[in-house]
């Protein structure tokens, strides 16, 4: 995470860090060299985690009617981004790819508009524009948009707008190379204080379970276990779920 230049946002790009400090080195979790064979729940924490860094940097910065744009909420959604991350992942099967394209989108968005933030205002849709846009590009298979809309809690016809919005911002760079999700995915661990990818020999007493990792972080990262992906989900369960978790995000 550092300053573009030019800019006073903060952008994820993997530019060459220095590794977080581990306040407690027993307690790192190792996650896999690989992101394709990362554990969806810790890639959904870390890339949460970094995603509220950016929205708590660029809160600080003035809304004008110039950096006003149509990703823009009237008021914050009253749901977490990590909640609103995992609730993606589970009803539409996200890829491990999508989550890190997020990020990637928001540099290539960042390189063109410099005045475009990531802020609590903003962060909601651009994720789920993001990974309608992602599961196109970079998946087998995907959802319709009227299921990636509900799940968003948006308007089908809102989540269209998004999306030709977000290509005409990202100039129709949607396609991700595997090499690149790979740098953005090694720069992601580096910057969490709690994670660092494994070495080629294991130390097992250093590996915790998913319980432990559910209690890691603040408020947000409370609530419901996380479903094992690949787990078998029936109608009712996904019905329910939409009726219950579902936040509209306002005007």
């Amino acid at each position: 995470m550092h300053l573009q230049p030019g800019s006073t946002h903060v952008s994820p790009s993997p530019e060459p860090t220095v590794p977080t400090q581990r306040d407690d080195p027993a307690g790192v979790i190792l996650v896999p060299e690989y992101f394709h064979q990362a554990d969806m729940t810790h890639l959904t924490i870390m890339i949460a985690d970094m995603l509220c860094r950016l929205t708590a940097h660029n809160d600080q910065i003035p809304l004008t009617s110039a950096n006003l744009t149509r990703f823009h909420s009237r008021a914050p959604p009253q749901i977490s981004v990590y909640d609103y991350l995992r609730r993606i992942v589970k009803y539409t099967s996200l890829e491990r790819a999508c989550l890190l394209v997020i990020l990637i989108y928001i540099d290539r968005v960042c390189e063109r508009v410099k005045t475009f933030t990531i802020s609590s205002l903003t962060v909601h849709r651009f994720i789920i524009a993001s990974v309608t846009l992602a599961a196109k590009a970079v998946c087998d298979s995907y959802c319709t948009n009227s299921h990636y809309a509900k799940v968003g809690g948006l308007s089908t016809q809102e989540l269209n707008t998004l999306e030709v919005e977000f290509l005409g911002l990202i100039e129709w760079r949607v396609a991700v190379e595997g090499s690149v999700m790979q740098r953005y995915y090694v720069n992601l661990v580096r910057q969490h204080s709690r994670f660092e990818v494994a070495e080629t020999v294991h130390h097992p007493s250093r590996v915790h379970n998913d319980n432990d990792v559910m209690n890691i972080d603040s408020q947000d990262l409370h609530g419901s276990q996380a479903p094992n992906e690949g787990s078998p989900m029936t109608e009712h369960d996904y019905e329910e779920g939409l009726r219950d978790q579902w936040i509209p995000m306002g005007e």
